[in-house]
């Protein structure tokens, strides 16, 4: 009876998981000659990690050079969403904050709005004549001219990834046993030894969620970048998006979407292999 209730859902990931991916392989590992026929190539690879102009050095090669600005970028992201979101998802944790459920709110509720709809949001707020650029006339300062550059970029990403940093960090922390906190400060712990030695510790499983959620969609999004920076920066995201839709080469959208796949499964088993053993250490500790 259990096997028939999980047919729907095998069916909804062969049909909406499975069979895209498929097609995004087998467009990245073929070609169509001048006939019409289809062949199987390394070509599309190829052509991701060699460039545009031959003898360059690797990491100077153009399309290698977006891998690496696209992972800079998620990293930067991810490093400041984290700096920002555990003081936050501890401050929502600690039994003494009683104004929770309002900043619960408060931080939730922009994500109930269109991730396109917030990030033009943002195009007002830090155009020459928006709103950050008026109040800053107002109070005698000199403006900032942000729009279409790297900060720019940045920031929006840190806006819109930022919940998903908190959110878990928040949920590892509220279910951790207190029981160990109170064990470890009647042993006479400091505040700080606490911290170091038992909270953040028992808080990584949220963390590495919070950096999986933050790092993967990151690298690859293209909605920020298109509009906060102009078309100026461009990341894998705008390049699949480039040849998918403006160039129409799906061959080669399609290998950059394998490149992107192979790097986030890189990166998931690291973060994987960091969570087993923060769980191991877990475990040693509890007993």
């Amino acid at each position: 009876m259990r096997r028939l209730f999980t047919y729907p859902y095998i069916v909804w990931l062969a049909i909406f998981v499975i069979a895209p991916l498929l097609l995004v392989f087998f467009y990245a590992f073929s070609g169509t000659d001048a006939d019409g026929y289809t062949y199987f190539t390394f070509q599309n690879i190829n052509k991701f990690f060699e460039g545009i102009i031959e003898g360059q050095p690797f990491f100077q090669r153009i399309y290698v050079r977006v891998a690496t600005r696209s992972l800079r970028m998620a990293l930067q992201t991810t490093v400041i969403c984290f700096l920002l979101g555990y003081p936050l998802a501890h401050i929502l944790a600690s039994k003494g904050f009683r104004d929770k459920p309002i900043l619960l709110f408060l931080f939730i509720m922009p994500m109930w709005m269109n991730f396109l709809v917030r990030t033009y949001g943002w195009m007002t707020i830090l155009e020459r004549n928006g709103i950050m650029n008026n109040l800053l006339r107002r109070m005698n300062l000199p403006t900032i001219d942000i729009l279409f550059t790297d900060s720019a970029v940045l920031l929006g990403m840190v806006y819109n990834f930022l919940p998903f940093m908190v959110l878990p960090i928040y949920t590892a922390l509220t279910k951790m046993d207190k029981r160990i906190i109170e064990a470890a400060q009647d042993l006479g712990a400091s505040p700080r030894s606490v911290f170091l030695r038992v909270v953040f510790p028992l808080s990584m499983p949220g963390v590495v969620s919070g950096i999986t959620m933050v790092f993967m969609p990151a690298a690859a999004t293209f909605i920020i970048p298109n509009l906060l920076g102009g078309g100026q920066f461009f990341l894998l995201g705008n390049l699949v998006e480039q040849q998918f839709l403006l160039v129409g080469n799906w061959h080669f959208g399609s290998a950059v979407a394998v490149v992107m796949i192979v790097l986030m499964l890189v990166s998931t088993f690291i973060l994987s292999r960091f969570d087993r053993q923060t769980e191991a250490s877990e475990g040693g500790m509890r007993l």
